[in-house]
């Protein structure tokens, strides 16, 4: 059984307090003309962080002409302008760590832990474009024609809609923002409405870094999120939507922005597969697979949704995740003690429950029993973990998103492949095993955008992130995530002597 760590009811105290605002930040000032406001809570206590003005389409619109009007003065900046301010930032987030830290846990519910971890991998991305922003490279082409000369160029795109979810609210804007903001886009930034203060404190840091008036820029809703969504992707000065969340709700931006026919990246769900051989080394594999299942309590895109272990090794591979499940220190998010926080709201309970429902009814054992933790809160919940989980089981075809650690059992490499593929997500997966071969033949069959292999944390600010099949397209993060705020111009240079 899991320790738990009582909930203390005290507001969290920032060195800074200038970093937590409640406004939203348009062309670098604070904007808070509505008539309608919406509450943001923390998910550990219920209580009331504070209120923010819900934008309207006119707010949004403003918003967009300002980062539209900007854009044209901000793309001639220099590059090495444009890596100072992207220095500046990720400066700026390091030295406060502490205090964005305990924002995201006030407003998000993880652990100070895990907050840190996140300001980390979220500044890294800002310290990455800051140094990629200097090689936008083009290309010389010979054509058949001798008189021309051809050459491309790669421009800044335009506006970008950023719309960002709720599981990581700081990381999911700099993965985005870094890469807009390196090569000479502007930025409209959506946070999610159940966690917008990171949000709002990377536009104050933005501000010091010395980014131009407007070009960054982050808007606020809840109530009428669907409407700012379609007024992100029915704008024709808007040039680039990137999304990250479901893919439900990405699908419907698409159709949205077909009328302009403007850029897309989506990261969306996900259905990890794990796969453990009977010769992986048991240890790291146990290991890895609960430091990728269990981040954030199993509430990100990448977490492993299904394990198969190899039926030779099930009952002993099941045991010691067990044990190392039971380690966890789950409750008040602001304890050094504490490993794992709170679920985000009631909703994620019930799909994990309905998981569980499912997979016991179907055959499932239950190795470790987990559940809601009312002592603590509404929102905290125990992890399961279930083995001989039978291949029908819902959790084997939908994203938990949750703490469910179902195991399930193969016997052929073959086998364990088509049971991988066979979903229309294709996100991140993993694989164990000694055998170089075995990792070559299963990484390169497997039908995912990203196949990490003995590791099950693999997320780096130089590799390229994203996915493939229902899970989207675009990449961000490394040399490529420049692309998808870029277009390319050819230039030809035509009747030279």
């Amino acid at each position: 059984m899991s320790k738990f760590v009582k909930i203390l009811k005290q507001v969290p105290k920032l060195s800074n307090p200038e970093l937590l605002c409640f406004k939203g930040y348009v062309n670098n000032q604070w904007i808070d003309n509505a008539k309608d406001h919406f509450t943001v809570t923390n998910p550990a206590t219920g209580k009331l962080i504070g209120k923010l003005p819900e934008f309207t389409k006119q707010d949004v619109n403003d918003a967009i002409d300002v980062a539209s009007k900007v854009f044209k003065e901000y793309k001639n900046t220099s590059p090495r302008e444009r890596s100072l301010w992207l220095r500046n930032i990720y400066n700026l987030m390091i030295e406060n760590i502490e205090d964005l830290a305990k924002i995201i846990t006030w407003e998000n519910g993880k652990s100070i832990k895990e907050a840190r971890g996140e300001i980390k991998y979220a500044a890294s991305y800002f310290e990455w474009y800051s140094e990629e922003a200097s090689r936008l490279y083009g290309t010389t082409i010979q054509t058949p024609n001798m008189a021309n000369r051809v050459y491309t160029r790669r421009e800044p795109v335009g506006v970008c809609g950023l719309i960002c979810p709720w599981n990581f609210p700081s990381a999911m804007i700099t993965r985005k923002a870094a890469a807009a903001l390196s090569v000479g886009c502007t930025v409209v930034v959506k946070p999610d409405s159940q966690t917008p203060f990171s949000a709002l404190a990377l536009a104050y840091l933005s501000e010091k870094a010395g980014f131009p008036k407007g070009a960054f820029n982050v808007i606020l809703s809840h109530n009428k999120t669907k409407d700012v969504g379609l007024t992100l992707c029915e704008s024709s000065k808007i040039k680039k939507i990137s999304f990250t969340g479901s893919t439900n709700v990405g699908k419907i931006l698409m159709k949205q922005s077909s009328s302009t026919l403007k850029k897309l990246s989506m990261e969306l769900g996900g259905n990890a597969p794990l796969i453990v051989f009977k010769d992986a080394d048991l240890e790291l594999a146990v290991k890895e697979t609960v430091a990728s299942k269990f981040r954030s309590l199993g509430q990100t895109c990448v977490c492993v949704n299904r394990i198969y272990v190899h039926s030779s090794i099930i009952d002993k591979f099941t045991e010691m995740v067990v044990k190392e499940v039971q380690k966890f220190v789950i409750g008040d998010g602001f304890s050094e003690e504490t490993t794992h926080g709170c679920l985000i709201n009631q909703q994620a309970i019930e799909k994990v429950e309905k998981h569980v429902a499912d997979a016991v009814g179907k055959g499932a054992k239950v190795s470790l029993k987990g559940g809601p933790i009312p002592e603590l809160g509404s929102n905290f919940y125990a992890p399961y973990v279930l083995t001989n989980v039978p291949h029908n089981a819902i959790v084997g075809k939908e994203e938990t998103f949750g703490p469910l650690c179902p195991i399930f059992s193969f016997d052929s490499i073959d086998e364990v492949i088509g049971y991988a593929n066979d979903t229309q997500y294709g996100l991140a997966s993993y694989v164990f095993s000694r055998n170089v071969n075995t990792l070559y033949k299963v990484s390169e069959e497997l039908e995912a955008g990203m196949v990490s292999c003995n590791t099950g944390l693999f997320s780096d600010s130089a590799i390229p992130f994203g996915g493939i099949k229902e899970s989207g397209y675009g990449r961000e993060g490394s040399l490529h995530g420049i692309e998808d705020y870029t277009v390319i111009k050819t230039i030809t240079m035509g009747n030279i002597n």
